[in-house]
C-alpha cells in the first residue's frame, strides 16, 4: 500500500510540474497570441475564444511536445489553424473595434482628417474580411505579426512559394479593393 501511495504522489507531482510548465510557457506569450487572433479574426471576443480553444488543444498535446523551446511556434500554429477554421465557418463581416484616442491623435488632426482615416480604415477592414481564410491568415501573419515568409511557411506547414503566392494574390485583391494601383503602375 505504501508503494501505491508513493506512485500516486509521483504521478500527481509530475502532473503538477507539467501544468506549471505549460502555464508558464503559455502566459509568457499570451498577449501576443490574443493580438494575433484579434488581427486574424477581426473580433476581440472571438479571439479570446480562439486562444482558449487553442490552449485546450495545446494542453491535450503538451505531453507529446519534444522541444519546449519551440512552444511558441507550436502554440502559434495551433492558434492560427483554429482561427482559420473559425474564418471558414463564418462568412460575416467582423466586428470593427473603434479607434482609441491614441489612434486618433496619431492618425488625424481635424474632423475631416479623422473622417477620412475612419473611412480608409473601414475600407481596408472590409477588403481584408472579404479575403478567403488562407489569404487573410498569411496577410495577418506577415503584416500584423511581422513574420518572415520562411517563418509563416513553418508556422502553417506550407511551402515558402505558397506563402509568397498567397501574399501576392491577397495584396493584389486588397489594392484593387481600396483603389490603389498595382505596384509598378500609375
Amino acid at each position: 500500500q505504501e508503494a501505491s501511495l508513493l506512485a500516486s504522489r509521483t504521478v500527481r507531482a509530475t502532473m503538477d510540474d507539467r501544468a506549471a510548465a505549460f502555464t508558464a510557457l503559455l502566459e509568457r506569450g499570451l498577449d501576443a497570441h490574443y493580438r494575433l487572433a484579434s488581427a486574424i479574426l477581426g473580433d476581440s471576443i472571438e479571439a479570446e475564444d480562439a486562444v482558449h480553444d487553442a490552449a485546450l488543444v495545446a494542453w491535450r498535446g503538451f505531453a507529446g511536445l519534444r522541444d519546449r523551446d519551440r512552444f511558441d511556434a507550436w502554440f502559434g500554429r495551433i492558434l492560427v489553424n483554429g482561427c482559420r477554421d473559425r474564418l471558414r465557418a463564418r462568412r460575416r463581416r467582423p466586428v470593427v473595434e473603434p479607434l482609441g484616442d491614441a489612434d486618433l491623435r496619431a492618425g488625424a488632426s481635424t474632423g475631416e482628417d479623422r473622417a477620412a482615416t475612419f473611412a480608409r480604415r473601414d475600407e481596408l477592414e472590409r477588403a481584408v474580411a472579404a479575403l478567403d481564410p488562407d489569404h487573410a491568415v498569411v496577410v495577418a501573419l506577415r503584416y500584423y505579426a511581422d513574420l518572415t515568409v520562411p517563418q509563416i511557411a513553418a508556422r502553417l506547414g506550407i511551402a515558402e512559394g505558397t506563402v509568397k503566392s498567397r501574399l501576392h494574390h491577397a495584396m493584389r485583391r486588397l489594392r484593387t479593393a481600396v483603389g490603389e494601383p498595382e505596384e509598378g503602375q500609375g
